[in-house]
């Protein structure tokens, strides 16, 4: 009976010290859970400092995702990937993605012993040479992707004007000065960086066999570029080592595939 008597005791005790706290913390802590780690003070008051701190804790960083493409401009494959992937998944994604365009393809160029330049040859004709030369120069002379990548995407998605109906076009729409591009296209200074294009494209390993080719991390696979056509932002949010992923990548997006330009 003495023992019971004692446990009774005991309880009695446990109960009001926990009232007690209880009656002490909801004096103190008199702000909805959601905003205990709002400061110091409140999170000290709440009881709930240890706990703020490890939810403060910096999030897991990552290196970009280095994403290449190569590309030239008047393939309907590399326009269609620019339409349903490229675009919209640069747009979502542009944190996370250092993004690399290569506008050259399936081109040939052969070095003019008599003037010093190089000549080119494109799949798609001669307004394709003359496509690759403005995003080239639009890069070199824009020099923020965040400026160049919308005036060429713009370019790319145009299906059926050339490069420089749909290069004015673009320009006007994005407020680019247009001319300083069009002078570099038909320059030495553009010769010379269409030439840097094909030293990139020509140094793929392995080589190109058709386009538009994807490189991810400078890798290349059969598997990636299937991925990157059918579904470009899931590729980007599985490959991105960082932590918390943008929204994007929760999100589902719908399948895609395009034929290749060989």
């Amino acid at each position: 009976m003495k023992f019971a008597h004692n446990m009774t005791k005991l309880h009695i005790v446990v109960i009001f010290a926990v009232v007690v706290f209880a009656t002490s913390l909801e004096n103190k802590c008199n702000v909805p859970p959601e905003f205990w780690c709002s400061s110091e003070e409140v999170a000290r008051d709440c009881q709930v400092t240890e706990q703020c701190h490890r939810y403060y804790e910096p999030k897991a960083k990552a290196d970009k995702v280095q994403l290449t493409l190569y590309f030239e401009s008047l393939c309907p494959d590399c326009k269609n990937f620019f339409r349903s992937q490229l675009t919209k998944t640069y747009t979502a994604l542009s944190d996370i993605i250092n993004l690399t365009l290569v506008p050259y393809g399936n081109a040939r160029e052969e070095k003019d012993a008599a003037s010093g330049k190089w000549k080119y040859t494109c799949q798609h004709g001669e307004d394709e040479c003359v496509g690759n030369l403005i995003e080239t120069c639009a890069i070199h002379l824009l020099k923020n992707i965040s400026v160049y990548f919308p005036f060429i995407s713009c370019i790319e998605h145009d299906q059926f004007g050339t490069p420089q109906f749909s290069a004015k076009k673009c320009a006007k729409q994005q407020g680019i000065d247009l001319q300083p591009i069009m002078d570099c296209s038909t320059s030495s200074l553009g010769n010379s960086l269409e030439h840097q294009m094909a030293l990139k494209t020509e140094a793929l390993n392995p080589p190109h066999k058709y386009v538009p080719w994807v490189t991810l991390n400078g890798v290349h696979t059969e598997e990636m570029e299937k991925k990157a056509e059918a579904d470009l932002t899931a590729l980007i949010c599985d490959t991105y080592k960082g932590s918390p992923k943008p929204a994007a990548c929760n999100r589902k997006t719908g399948l895609h595939h395009t034929w290749r330009e060989f």
